[in-house]
């Protein structure tokens, strides 16, 4: 199924990831219902980075997830639903696992139920890697025990099972892409990568982060959007998960000593208590097989984690605005 053409609806389009596929749907000739989240001062997240010409021909639907006659509505008319809108920090889920409940499991339900009432031809939900929990062998593929660690990855592990029992249920044509940590442009100090740039650029000698030998797969955002839009031009794969990520490891620690090479400063790294996870709900390792994809779609990863890094910290540097960098960013 080709894009071109096509009505397509991104929820969290308002997001990192969201943004960055609601401008590559538009490049590729698709009608595009961006649906962001309704706030009084009509702003609409990192969309408000993207050229004004871009979105002009295409639609933005502000509203609400949780809202099961809002998201029929934005489901009107549709033939391919790109579904990423969630609450996703970890930190979060432990101050409010209700919300994430609402957002990311009925949220779901809610964009599923709109699907199979309007007969949407495909439906893309977004997973996420951190329902494996600490790996228990490396490289992770699908057949990895699920074993959420957090109270965000417990609801987005039981809106993969929604997504597939609709499949299995209902005949829905669902598929779920599971992506490992992906970073690039746009994304917030929540993640760690920007916030490993943002402290150097606004010239703290000492940056704060929390476990340095945590070990993850760091996916540049374009590779996860090509991963977006391969999964959605295919006709196969329906009510299975797919994994994207680099399938390279890499410690957090080295990590900030790449940034640092990249932006020519040393700094000293200190351990800052609140950005610990309890020591339960740590994920340890997190490293992607992607093999079921490649092989289904011929997707792999174009962009290598430096070359990624590199582009990164130019977009930070000149939007550094965007960055509360003397606060710990939930």
């Amino acid at each position: 199924m080709k894009l071109k053409g096509k009505k397509i609806l991104i929820t969290g389009a308002d997001g990192f990831i969201g943004s960055h596929l609601t401008e590559r749907c538009i490049a590729a000739g698709a009608s595009v219902r961006a649906f962001v989240y309704y706030n009084s001062f009509n702003q609409w997240g990192w969309l408000d980075t993207v050229p004004k010409k871009i979105l002009d021909k295409h639609e933005v639907f502000a509203g609400d997830i949780r809202d099961f006659g809002c998201v029929l509505e934005a489901c009107q008319d549709i033939d391919i639903v790109f579904h990423l809108a969630a609450l996703i920090s970890i930190p979060y889920s432990y101050r409010a696992p209700d919300s994430f409940v609402a957002t990311n499991i009925t949220g779901t339900m809610n964009v599923l139920q709109a699907a199979r009432i309007l007969g949407v031809k495909k439906v893309v939900h977004t997973s996420t890697s951190e329902v494996y929990g600490t790996a228990q062998y490396v490289p992770i593929d699908e057949n990895h025990p699920i074993n959420p660690q957090s109270p965000y990855a417990a609801t987005k592990s039981a809106a993969d099972s929604l997504a597939v029992s609709f499949y299995r249920s209902f005949d829905l044509p669902v598929t779920v892409l599971r992506p490992f940590n992906t970073f690039g442009p746009r994304q917030s100090a929540r993640a760690v990568i920007p916030t490993i740039i943002s402290q150097i650029l606004a010239g703290c000698k000492v940056i704060k982060l929390g476990n340095v030998e945590s070990i993850r797969d760091l996916n540049y955002i374009g590779n996860t959007i090509d991963a977006f839009i391969h999964l959605a031009q295919t006709d196969k794969g329906l009510g299975q998960v797919f994994n994207t990520g680099s399938g390279v490891e890499v410690s957090v620690g080295e990590v900030a000593a790449i940034i640092q090479k990249i932006l020519g400063v040393r700094v000293k790294i200190e351990m800052d208590k609140q950005r610990i996870r309890p020591v339960k709900s740590e994920v340890e390792k997190l490293v992607c097989s992607c093999v079921k994809l490649n092989n289904l779609t011929g997707w792999q990863p174009e962009i290598s984690l430096e070359q990624g890094l590199r582009r990164t910290c130019a977009w930070i540097k000149k939007h550094m605005n965007h960055y509360k960098t003397d606060i710990y960013n939930v």
